[in-house]
């Protein structure tokens, strides 16, 4: 069932690698039974299993407003690209959002800001919705310095992507701060607001929808402190307890 994806609230979570293939599928079928209560709240929801649930996961999210996602694709439909993903394969089993760029990806396997650009291009090419994860890997100490430097080392990554998509693709920026990934915190809301500010006057005059979503150990209060930046969330471990997930939900929706 298709989701309306404009002037709502947004809410997801990626499993990464965490999950074996049986607690991947009942942690979709537990974000199933949260799908009256997301579309109520007016907020989307989506899902990011591994690759090898895909098929899976589409047939249990199928009769839901949750939106299935894949954790990255190749910029290429097809050719010989061995152990990489077509997003017109991922298109097919029912994928309709793409994580693009996450950073540990950049750091792992050496993805560039063009890389990631060209994936997005891919994505749109194939009716997929790119969520593209942006964020500067430096702490800075000084609040007035650190948003200056972020919002530097953020521009590049967004312009690269939204010069190879449609003005009219819609996209979702996922702003991680490489530091706040896995802390014990989130970053400083006052931080988040500022950078995420500048990135929705990067994009403004799209005629695309481009939605903005903070991730980085987000949890619970966080979009309350962020809300003036941010149209929802993006979750990791956190949200691994079902409970916790819904009760971000109903925050977000609430806020």
């Amino acid at each position: 069932m298709a989701a309306p994806t404009h002037l709502r609230r947004i809410v997801g979570v990626s499993l990464k690698m965490y999950f074996d293939l049986h607690n991947s599928i009942r942690y979709v079928q537990g974000v199933l039974q949260l799908d009256g209560l997301a579309w109520n709240e007016r907020v989307d929801l989506f899902v990011i299993p591994d690759f090898i649930s895909i098929m899976e996961s589409a047939r249990i999210l199928e009769p839901s407003h949750v939106m299935l996602g894949a954790q990255d694709t190749f910029w290429e439909e097809d050719g010989p690209y061995t152990g990489e993903v077509s997003p017109r394969v991922l298109q097919q089993a029912g994928v309709k959002i793409v994580e693009i760029g996450h950073a540990e990806r950049r750091a792992m396997f050496g993805e560039t800001d063009e890389q990631v650009a060209q994936k997005a291009g891919a994505a749109v090419r194939n009716g997929l919705i790119p969520l593209v994860c942006i964020g500067e890997r430096t702490h800075h100490n000084i609040a007035s310095a650190a948003v200056g430097l972020a919002i530097e080392e953020c521009r590049p990554q967004v312009a690269s992507v939204l010069a190879a998509i449609p003005d009219d693709a819609e996209v979702i920026l996922a702003y991680e701060p490489v530091w706040a990934i896995g802390a014990s915190e989130p970053a400083d809301p006052d931080h988040v607001v500022h950078v995420t500010k500048e990135l929705r006057r990067i994009s403004e005059g799209r005629k695309g929808v481009t939605r903005i979503i903070y991730g980085g150990s987000a949890g619970p209060g966080t979009f309350a402190r962020i809300a003036e930046g941010v149209d929802g969330l993006f979750l990791g471990r956190f949200a691994h307890d079902i409970q916790n997930l819904r009760r971000v939900i109903i925050e977000v929706g609430g806020a």
